[in-house]
């Protein structure tokens, strides 16, 4: 999935000397070889998760509270939900699944540093919704040091409140939440002649938590490979099954099929055009035959564990390149090639974004989209760039699909990013993106989908292969 605004948005410098973590080596990391003691179901320690909580209070200080509440519930229709998804932030401090809770960081606090909101355990409603921890089972699980009844909210927050001096979390995501939290602390306000002390600032919990997870320890990039490895299959078996005939939506299920044997889910809409489909970057339709001679473009990646990947391959439906077609697609590789030489630390977003531009710019011309001379004559803009490769070349990745992205700051050691190149021919109904996800190294970056093909002898060889027995 393209990212729409600039290039690769890059992470700000950790602050105050903060330095990200070691960039850990994959090599065989294909499968998910967990620590076996205490272990949340996403495959991570509930130490882990206590590591990062303790990290943030850190960086929080001594006088300030966080406040994460989960992702509400959506409705899908009536009284139908969509199938539910752990606010992304919460997920990567505590691996607690469940909707309507709440995580409290209070560094220093005496009492316990770390409480959460959750679900009291009922019996009569998990026959219907399934089981819930309960305060005593996220004390248990989680690592927790205490945990509250989610109902209980109202009357507990507004003492944990008083006497911190700031207050970090995202206002403007829950407009429900941002009013219960503008309640609490109106009643705090409400005692200073009695002597309560409420928060006077309040701050954006992002300019913390984004920077811890720029950059990825050695259990998510296990979770992040795993991912890989699931969406690499995936692609595999679309290659395979692709035909001239075939319906998009056929091949959506070939691929979202490998996902739910391995217990993984898209990590978002998947696309799949064919054709003129193909140069929308952002089609979700899927319903049309893919015809003998087009181009189908596959732009589907696995979700593990919460974890996010994004793969994109574009291969001819009946296996096999016209001319034109290899000269577009062997003209985006080295667009992805030479985007991966300058994809390193120390470089910029708006630097590296230039960069791949003036890269494509020698690949259009060379295809005779438009001569040197007018390539040239265009202004700072690249208007006739941007005509045939309107996207930017990466994002971060991680738990979201398209990962927190500080703006404007150097790329670093241990961030993991997308490679993604794409021209787009309208008038020749032919588009052709690439697409791997990489982890960022001092001496070079580490492909997390290395083992699938992306050379056309190695896509045709792989197509041609599904006839034999």
């Amino acid at each position: 999935r393209v990212c729409p605004g600039c290039g690769a948005a890059a992470a700000r410098r950790l602050r105050d000397g903060r330095k990200p973590p070691p960039t850990v080596a994959l090599e065989g990391m294909a499968s998910t070889g967990m620590t076996s003691t205490c272990m949340t179901s996403t495959g991570i320690s509930a130490q882990g998760y206590a590591r990062r909580r303790r990290q943030l209070m850190r960086m929080a200080g001594d006088d300030a509270i966080v406040v994460i509440p989960s992702a509400p519930e959506r409705i899908r229709s009536r009284d139908t939900h969509y199938p539910y998804r752990q606010d992304s932030d919460l997920w990567y401090l505590t691996g607690f699944a469940e909707p309507e809770a709440v995580l409290v960081l209070i560094p220093g606090r005496k009492h316990g540093e770390t409480l959460l909101f959750c679900r009291e355990r009922d019996p009569e409603r998990e026959g219907w919704d399934g089981p819930r921890r309960g305060p005593e089972g996220a004390v248990d699980a989680f690592g927790m040091d205490d945990a509250y009844p989610i109902d209980d909210l109202d009357e507990i927050l507004p003492g944990l409140l008083e006497g911190r001096t700031r207050v970090y979390y995202h206002f403007g995501r829950d407009t429900d939440f941002d009013l219960k939290l503008i309640g609490w602390l109106n009643r705090v306000r409400a005692q200073m002649r009695m002597g309560a002390q409420p928060p006077h600032e309040f701050l954006e919990l992002g300019h913390l938590l984004d920077e811890m997870r720029l950059f990825k320890d050695r259990d998510e990039l296990k979770l992040m490979q795993r991912a890989a490895d699931i969406s690499i299959e995936a692609h595999r078996a679309a290659m395979r099954a692709a035909k001239p005939g075939i319906y998009e939506y056929e091949l959506q299920a070939e691929i979202e099929h490998v996902f739910r044997r391995h217990d993984a889910e898209p990590a978002y809409g998947s696309i799949i055009g064919a054709g003129d489909n193909a140069c929308v970057l952002h089609y979700v339709e899927n319903d049309k035959v893919c015809q003998d001679g087009d181009m189908v473009l596959m732009d589907v990646a696995a979700e593990y564990a919460g974890w996010a990947s994004d793969l994109t391959r574009t291969v001819p439906v009946n296996g096999r390149f016209t001319k034109r077609q290899r000269d577009v697609y062997d003209a985006v590789l080295r667009v992805f090639r030479g985007a991966n030489g300058i994809l390193r630390p120390g470089n910029t977003p708006m630097e590296y974004q230039k960069q791949v531009i003036e890269l494509m710019e020698r690949e259009l011309v060379h295809l005779g989209l438009f001569t040197a001379k007018e390539a040239r004559a265009q202004g700072p803009d690249k208007a006739l760039v941007k005509k045939y490769f309107m996207h930017g070349t990466s994002h971060h990745l991680g738990l979201d699909v398209h990962d927190v992205c500080p703006p404007h700051e150097p790329f670093a050691e241990g961030m993991v990013f997308t490679i993604e190149p794409g021209i787009y021919l309208r008038e020749e109904s032919l588009g052709v993106r690439l697409e791997n996800d990489v982890l960022l190294g001092k001496n070079g970056n580490l492909d997390l989908m290395g083992r699938i093909p992306i050379e056309a002898e190695e896509i045709e060889a792989l197509m041609a292969a599904r006839a034999r027995p």
